[in-house]
């Protein structure tokens, strides 16, 4: 009789996480979620992808930050349930994740939304291998990463551009537009109200929505900007 495997150490403060967050994550998900966390704590050592060293501190201040993000995307976006691939509600976007690093929040989204195609897009070329990587062995062929500045980005625009600790939302909106699709949104995770940062943005981006975030087990501010071109500026 086989041995039996052991059980991973954070796959039970992982799916309290999933729970808490309302998120309906199979125990594949899940098992997947926890593989990701594996290969970065793994790839951390040689590339530094996050100062952050400990799988907990990890699954608390990286995924599960990143994962609260699904839900309110989900609602925003008129998409499917997360992790339905299958609904015949499934809503096919275009998402890029400017300034990735290992991967957040594009590779949880790639995870969470299976009908959804992400680009990661870092200017570090070790990072774009890792996520490459991290697609490769978690059979995400919805994921892909590009090593170049987003604003010489070229090719397809994308319906929604995601940021995650990347840039001033003026800068955030200023590199990526050319890159943002027609009627297409922006959306930024920022910790509180970037207040400064939202009167500083020109007359031609309206904000349509900040929603405040509660992330399982991190006492801190979190929010979600999102933003568009305003209807006279949009091709």
């Amino acid at each position: 009789m086989p041995p039996e495997r052991a059980i991973h150490p954070l796959r039970g403060p992982l799916t309290e996480v999933v729970a808490e967050l309302g998120l309906p994550a199979s125990s594949e998900l899940v098992t997947r979620l926890l593989g990701y966390l594996d290969l970065l704590q793994r790839w951390n050592a040689t590339y530094n992808l996050t100062a952050v060293r400990d799988p907990q501190d990890m699954l608390r201040q990286h995924l599960a930050d990143c994962l609260a993000v699904a839900e309110p995307m989900a609602r925003q976006l008129g998409s499917s349930a997360v992790g339905d691939s299958g609904s015949s509600a499934t809503r096919s976007l275009r998402v890029l994740d400017v300034g990735s690093g290992g991967g957040l929040p594009g590779v949880v989204l790639a995870l969470m939304f299976p009908h959804w195609q992400l680009v990661c897009v870092d200017t570090v070329g070790k990072k774009a291998a890792f996520i490459r990587q991290v697609a490769v062995e978690l059979g995400l062929r919805n994921l892909g990463a590009e090593h170049a500045r987003v604003e010489a980005l070229k090719g397809e625009p994308f319906d929604v551009i995601a940021s995650r600790a990347f840039a001033s939302l003026v800068d955030f909106t200023r590199l990526s537009r050319a890159s943002l699709a027609p009627h297409g949104v922006w959306m930024t995770m920022k910790g509180k109200t970037p207040a400064d940062e939202l009167s500083a943005l020109p007359d031609d981006i309206e904000v349509f929505h900040v929603e405040p975030l509660s992330v399982p087990g991190l006492n801190a501010e979190r929010c979600l900007v999102w933003m568009r071109p305003k209807a006279s500026n949009q091709a």
